[in-house]
């Protein structure tokens, strides 16, 4: 009797202490799932406001401009027609166009990993005299509007000779300030002791750079060659006014002078355009955009 009394006890003590918190577990679960039914349905909302456009853009390039301009408009195209493409590209010399807008996007974004990445790492990990002055400089240019520098771009490559060409086009954009700091932002992350580590083996600078830190900055790379691919592919007003011949032009300056005529503007061709030249940046996305997240996620995080 004396022994089984303590153990009832005991189970009655525990059943009481548990009960309570095995509520509270639900209620908090229920909270919790409430909780994220709304956020679902938030960001199932604000993807509906993101993928609308693209949605239309696509759409609207199926129809005969009369129907673009209908009031109201409608959704989806009454009788769906790839005239607009196929016009597109007797319009256009597209392969011409096409070929100038991704050497030029390629090798920019090529040239801003190579020197944003270099530029970063010395920032990050290495000592040198006036290292906080041009890390300042840096983020000073980050803070200057691109149009306040157009001008003295364009006298600057005017006096080199290098309106209508190839450098003309690539060389003002080869490094830009939001790529060293982002560079430097993810390097600085990186641990001390393998740098320290390979210099004590006789590393030099170089070597620790490309067999040691490169290999580590993948995120970070991804991420910044999405968003410079993207700024160069998009590129438009730089294009239009150094570019001076057809053979230089790219897509963007192609389409909106192929497309807009002197009193009106051919809607169902600038859709169809948007449509070509979105598809490789969609592609390139799709391919990086594991790293890309990762890149955003961890770059300034130590």
């Amino acid at each position: 009797m004396s022994s089984t009394t303590p153990t009832t006890s005991t189970s009655l003590a525990v059943t009481a202490a548990v009960a309570p918190p095995i509520a509270g577990n639900t209620d908090r679960s229920e909270r919790g799932g409430s909780g994220r039914l709304g956020t679902y349905a938030l960001l199932t909302l604000g993807l509906v406001f993101m993928v609308a456009p693209f949605l239309w853009m696509v759409l609207g390039s199926l129809k005969p401009d009369a129907e673009i301009r209908r009031v109201p408009p409608t959704w989806l195209p009454e009788s769906p027609s790839t005239d607009n493409y196929a016009t597109l590209f007797d319009r256009l010399d597209f392969p011409t166009y096409f070929f100038n807008s991704t050497l030029v996007a390629v090798v920019v974004t090529l040239g801003n990993l190579a020197f944003a990445s270099m530029a970063g790492y010395a920032l990050a990990k290495l000592q040198f005299r006036g290292k906080r002055l041009v890390f300042g400089l840096v983020l000073g240019t980050l803070m200057v509007p691109g149009m306040a520098t157009f001008t003295p771009q364009f006298v600057l490559v005017s006096n080199l000779n290098l309106t209508n060409t190839y450098p003309g086009l690539i060389l003002p954009f080869l490094v830009a300030p939001f790529g060293i700091f982002l560079m430097r932002q993810f390097i600085s992350g990186l641990p001390d002791e393998l740098i320290q580590a390979a210099r004590v083996d006789g590393a030099g600078e170089f070597r620790i750079f490309f067999q040691v830190v490169l290999p580590l900055c993948g995120p970070a790379l991804a991420t910044l060659s999405i968003l410079t691919f993207l700024a160069s592919w998009n590129n438009f007003l730089w294009p239009l006014v150094v570019a001076q011949t057809e053979d230089k032009y790219t897509l963007p300056v192609a389409l909106a002078l192929y497309s807009v005529g002197q009193n009106r503007a051919e809607y169902g061709l600038l859709l169809a355009g948007a449509t070509v030249v979105v598809l490789p940046i969609i592609g390139m996305f799709l391919v990086l955009q594991r790293y890309f997240t990762q890149g955003i996620a961890t770059t300034g995080i130590k």
